[in-house]
């Protein structure tokens, strides 16, 4: 193999991009946009091993956090702080669930340990507010969303003549070993990588449409950032209700959890709490699975998870600098992610959710393995 076309510059085109040009392998790369504007810069920049199931999926998440952390080095800019994280319990049925966590036989793997109050606030002095106890993820890392795709872009410009980025491209034709884009020009490879993110249609949508029951689903979410806060966190933080959403705390104890209060599960929301690089905080987020998507944006999930970061927090927070919305792919099956032959030399790549920052260098990884 000497030359790969790759569709799509969000992290999972653009770890891609970087795992062939660490093999040698000339690289010719599209986006449709004139830079990446979907999932990938609109998440929280959580490297999260924490919530991993056990097993296959904790295994591409470990991976992948060993190559965030090598990869930072080629591309500083993208922010990469091994930060690990705090999720806190605020009664005594998520401090019970944490308990279950902390005596997985993994536990040991994923780097738990569980701290009262008093030891999490010294570990993280900026939480001072309401919560009993929380379990600490060493090797849960942040990098910054909004940074990533131009870190690594410096970073392909950089290793020679064997790169080209074309944006405002966007794939409309297959045919093996080959795309065609909206100018007529053709991209030929030895191999086609298709990432096109939450767009089922263009590119992937013939193929898709192939299925009995589509493979993949799309799910929209809500998060917002605010200005600077005047103190640092030292761990990104996750609230108890993202014990209900992770599978690493699928055990016995969560059944006994309490119900959410309807504002937070009207939007399927969970508290996940980081801080930029400037100070700023990027907090959310929310869930919502059924189509055709709103569009415009529920203040009532924002007020609850403000309210929620407060809490935790012991603090009021610094004014709203933006909010947003945004949309990713996730596979309906039990694979991690969807990987599927197009035509000829031509794979598609798609569907890994919540996990699709976290896990972009090790599928892209395995795409390449799988290909040798």
């Amino acid at each position: 193999m000497d030359r790969v076309v790759i569709v799509g510059g969000g992290v999972l085109g653009m770890m891609h991009a970087v795992q062939a040009r660490l093999r040698g392998l000339d690289v010719v790369q599209l986006e449709r946009e004139a830079a990446p504007r979907g999932a990938s810069v609109r998440n929280f920049g959580l490297v999260w091993v924490s919530g991993r199931a056990p097993g296959a999926e904790l295994a591409l998440a470990q991976r992948a956090r060993t190559l965030w952390e090598e990869l930072s080095e080629q591309a500083p800019g993208a922010g990469f702080r091994p930060r690990g994280s705090l999720t806190l319990a605020t009664d005594d049925a998520e401090l019970a669930l944490l308990k279950e966590a902390i005596a997985r036989p993994d536990a040991a793997e994923r780097g738990f340990e569980l701290l009262d109050q008093r030891a999490a606030a010294q570990l993280n002095p900026a939480l001072q507010g309401e919560f009993t106890g929380a379990l600490l993820c060493r090797r849960d890392a942040i990098v910054e969303p909004r940074l990533v795709p131009g870190a690594f872009l410096a970073f392909l410009a950089g290793t020679g003549r064997g790169y080209e980025w074309q944006p405002g491209r966007e794939a409309l034709t297959v045919a093996p070993h080959a795309v065609r884009d909206q100018t007529g020009a053709w991209h030929r490879g030895d191999l086609v990588v298709l990432c096109p993110g939450a767009v089922h249609t263009g590119v992937a949508g013939p193929h898709l449409a192939e299925y009995p029951s589509s493979p993949v689903r799309r799910v929209r979410l809500q998060m917002l950032q605010t200005e600077p806060l005047s103190t640092r966190l030292t761990t990104s933080v996750a609230d108890g209700d993202s014990l209900r959403y992770y599978p690493a705390y699928d055990l016995p104890g969560r059944v006994r959890l309490a119900p959410q209060v309807p504002a937070a599960a009207a939007a399927a929301a969970q508290l996940l709490l980081v801080q930029r690089l400037d100070g700023s905080l990027t907090i959310g987020d929310t869930h919502s699975y059924d189509e055709p998507f709103a569009f415009d944006v529920d203040e009532q999930a924002y007020d609850y998870l403000r309210g929620r970061a407060e809490r935790l927090l012991g603090t009021p927070l610094p004014p709203v600098r933006r909010r947003w919305a945004g949309v990713y792919s996730q596979v309906t099956g039990r694979e991690l992610y969807h990987r599927s032959t197009v035509a000829p030399g031509v794979v598609l790549l798609t569907g890994a959710g919540g996990r699709g920052m976290t896990c972009a260098p090790a599928i892209a990884e395995e795409t390449f393995e799988a290909s040798a």
